[in-house]
C-alpha cells in the first residue's frame, strides 16, 4: 500500500488524474489558448490541432474575427514533430481561408512531417485551407462540408500594372503545384475549378461538397472523427513495426 507523506502528494496525483480528463482546467485552458488538446486513450497518444475562422498571417485581424495564428501553430508543429510522448497528429479544419504564405507555411510544414498526420475537414476548408487539408498523409472530409476553390485575390487598394498581375498569377501556381502534388486532382483541373464564372455570384471558383471533394481527388475519403481516428491508428502501428523492424536490424 502506498503511503502518503504529504498534501503535496495528494495534490499532485489529484492533478494528474484530472489532466487526463478532457474537461480538466488545464486542457480547457490549452483549448482556449491554441484550440488544441492532447487525446490520451491508454494505447494511443494524439494531438488533436484546429484551424478555425480565418487564417492570420502577417497582420492581425479585428478582434470581432474568429482566426488561427500562424505563430501558435508553427511551433506546435515543430514541438509535435519532435515530441516522443505524442504518436499522431489529428488536424480539424474548419475555416473561411485567409493569408495565402501562412496557410502554405502551415501545409509545407504538415507535409514534411514523418509522423502520421490526418486531416478532417467540418463545415468548411475554403481557399488557402484546401492545401492544409491535403498536406495530411490522409484526409477525411464529412459529407456536409465543403470547400471553395478559386484564385488568389487582394482585398484594398493595389496597383494596375502588369507587374502586380505576374505576381497573382506566379502565387496562384504555388498553391496549385502544392495541391496538385499532394493530392489526386490534376493542375488542369483544378485550375478550371478555380475559373470557373457560372457558380459564384460575387466572385469566380466553385464550391465542391463533400462527394464532390472526393471524387474530384482533393480529399482521399468521406469521413468523421471515428474514421479519421481509426486511420490515424493504422499509421501509428505500421510506423512502430517499421521502427521496431529497423531497430532490430540494427541490433544485428
Amino acid at each position: 500500500m502506498k503511503k502518503i507523506n504529504s498534501g503535496t502528494d495528494i495534490e499532485t496525483e489529484n492533478s494528474h488524474e484530472s489532466n487526463d480528463n478532457p474537461s480538466s482546467t488545464q486542457n480547457t485552458n490549452t483549448i482556449v489558448d491554441s484550440g488544441s488538446i492532447i487525446s490520451d486513450n491508454g494505447k494511443y497518444t494524439i494531438q488533436c490541432m484546429t484551424i478555425i475562422g480565418q487564417i492570420e498571417g502577417h497582420y492581425i485581424l479585428s478582434e470581432q474575427n474568429k482566426t488561427t495564428k500562424y505563430e501558435h501553430i508553427i511551433p506546435m508543429l515543430v514541438a509535435f514533430e519532435q515530441s516522443t510522448d505524442i504518436d499522431g497528429l489529428l488536424m480539424i479544419l474548419n475555416t473561411v481561408g485567409g493569408d495565402v504564405e501562412a496557410g502554405l507555411a502551415i501545409a509545407e510544414l504538415m507535409a514534411g512531417m514523418k509522423k502520421p498526420v490526418v486531416s478532417l475537414v467540418l463545415g468548411g476548408g475554403h481557399s488557402i485551407g484546401v492545401p492544409i487539408a491535403v498536406a495530411a498523409k490522409r484526409s477525411f472530409i464529412a459529407r456536409s462540408a465543403t470547400m471553395t476553390i478559386h484564385p488568389v485575390r487582394m482585398n484594398g487598394l493595389m496597383l494596375g500594372v502588369p507587374q502586380a498581375f505576374e505576381y497573382f498569377q506566379r502565387m496562384q501556381q504555388r498553391i496549385t503545384r502544392f495541391v496538385t502534388s499532394h493530392s489526386k486532382i490534376s493542375a488542369e483541373r483544378y485550375n478550371e475549378l478555380a475559373m470557373n464564372t457560372n457558380e459564384l455570384v460575387m466572385d469566380i471558383g466553385t464550391i465542391l461538397d463533400g462527394e464532390d471533394a472526393v471524387n474530384e481527388g482533393l480529399i482521399n475519403s468521406i469521413g468523421g472523427l471515428d474514421d479519421a481516428f481509426n486511420a490515424l491508428y493504422k499509421m501509428i502501428d505500421k510506423n512502430k513495426s517499421s521502427d521496431k523492424k529497423d531497430k532490430n536490424k540494427k541490433g544485428k
